[in-house]
């Protein structure tokens, strides 16, 4: 009797040790196959083969998308407590070495007329965007080719240089457009201001970068006087086209215009200085034009010569 009762008591010892390390090795296992699921799951999330808000979701929408690996966790437990098999154990059943699943976008389908190569493009696009009020982008990167530069470069026309009355001489601003238009094309350059407006009793400033096939060339202000507060539309306007006049010199357009030696003996063979007389003031001075023309109201040439 007992030899039966311990024999009874070894066994039940044993029967418990056994179910204990069954316990133990079934907890290992599930655990080794979600941490293996998990491992997957977070190498599809970060190379965007599984996510459901890579795109807006068009048409009925069968469940709130989820973000990420928020519903990748919540897919891969739904898939366990419901006993369905999941994409992942049909991929291990079917004995596949390798896995690829089809992208998965919110419960919807893709747009017929995009394709996630276009999406991701699309995407590298707009992380691209400039801020140019601040951004320095693609200042001085590479040079413009031989056949922008040679246009950029090119000596300016006789015919084109005016001079002022104080022997100032100048290229109207719409040669400057012109010379860009042809060496970038129309739409292949643009100003870009840097700042609000700087307005003083006298004055109105602002500051523009010149941007030329997507790349910053330089930046500058321009400046214009005022006299009258209903004039500020127009000044404004005048401080763009002064800026604009002054980034083209990093571009090489009419340089000569600030070389003294060139302005010397430009004035010399093309310009000429007379004594003038003022219509209403009567006041005399001397003015610079050009040869060949005369001078402008409210000024006329004096008779007596001085």
């Amino acid at each position: 009797m007992a030899s039966f009762v311990k024999s009874s008591r070894l066994e039940n010892a044993l029967a418990n040790v056994i179910q204990y390390r069954i316990r133990i090795f079934a907890g290992i296992k599930q655990n080794a196959k979600m941490t293996q699921h998990n491992n997957i799951m977070k190498s599809l999330i970060s190379q965007r083969l599984y996510s459901t808000n890579f795109l807006s979701p068009q048409g009925p929408v069968d469940k709130p998308s989820l973000g990420g690996e928020r519903e990748s966790a919540s897919y891969l437990t739904k898939s366990k407590n419901d006993g369905s098999s999941s994409f992942l154990t049909k991929s291990k059943n079917n004995d596949t070495s390798t896995f690829a699943p089809t992208p998965v976008f919110g419960s919807t389908n893709l747009l017929d007329s995009q394709t996630e190569q276009t999406t991701s493009e699309i995407v590298c696009d707009n992380n691209f965007e400039q801020d140019w009020s601040k951004s320095f982008f693609g200042l001085s990167t590479k040079a413009f080719p031989k056949e922008t530069a040679d246009i950029l470069l090119a000596p300016i026309e006789v015919d084109d240089v005016e001079c002022k009355p104080d022997g100032m001489l100048y290229l109207p601003e719409i040669k400057y457009r012109r010379i860009l238009n042809k060496a970038f094309g129309p739409g292949g350059w643009g100003l870009a201001p840097r700042g609000d407006h700087s307005v003083s009793p006298k004055t109105i400033s602002r500051e523009f970068a010149l941007i030329c096939h997507g790349r910053l060339v330089s930046v500058a202000r321009g400046e214009q006087e005022y006299f009258d507060p209903s004039g500020l539309a127009t000044a404004a306007e005048g401080t763009k086209s002064n800026a604009l006049m002054r980034c083209c010199k990093d571009l090489g357009i009419a340089s000569e215009l600030w070389d003294p030696i060139f302005i010397r003996d430009f004035k010399k063979k093309y310009c000429e200085e007379f004594f003038c007389e003022h219509v209403n003031s009567k006041k005399k001075r001397k003015i610079w034009v050009k040869k060949g023309s005369d001078v402008e109201y409210p000024y006329v040439r004096s008779s007596g010569g001085y």
